[in-house]
């Protein structure tokens, strides 16, 4: 789906929109923002890089990403559900994985957790993406909009 026909579904139906950025670094963000009017629908980005600010901004327990790794669906769902009233939205969507060059915690490239929050409903979406380093983050920002329309349509 193209992002412009994303934003209008949402709007159409009264819904906000938000994210929590981890490999993506704020791809999705910059992807939604590009498109005049995402202000009437889009609240914002939380991008946790880091362990640390995973913790820190989002309150994910240590003991969450010792047990299951920061790369991990138990990560991307709690990214998701704390992004989701953090920014106090309807809808939102988490990006955990490795993007390369080299593998991360015995993890290969291209594994990827996509969370997906509503308030009916939440999803994590499992990938092992191929490519470079920017592609696998492009695909993520698109399967994410393809993904979360599809909770979205039954709020």
């Amino acid at each position: 789906m193209l992002p412009k026909e994303y934003l209008e579904k949402l709007k159409a139906k009264g819904l906000t929109l938000g994210s929590v950025e981890s490999l993506t670094g704020g791809l999705f963000s910059a992807t939604v923002t590009g498109i005049p009017g995402a202000s009437k629908v889009y609240r914002g980005t939380i991008v946790a890089y880091s362990e640390d600010e995973k913790t820190k901004l989002l309150g994910i327990k240590y003991g969450l990403i010792a047990k299951h790794g920061v790369v991990s669906a138990a990560v991307a769902l709690a990214m998701a559900t704390a992004g989701l009233k953090i920014l106090n939205v309807a809808v939102c969507v988490s990006f955990t994985g490795n993007a390369g060059p080299d593998a991360l915690d015995g993890l290969p490239v291209g594994t990827v957790y996509l969370g997906i929050a509503t308030s009916k409903e939440t999803k994590v979406i499992s990938l092992q993406l191929k490519g470079t380093r920017n592609a696998i983050r492009k695909q993520c920002v698109q399967i994410a909009l393809d993904e979360s329309i599809k909770l979205a349509e039954v709020l």
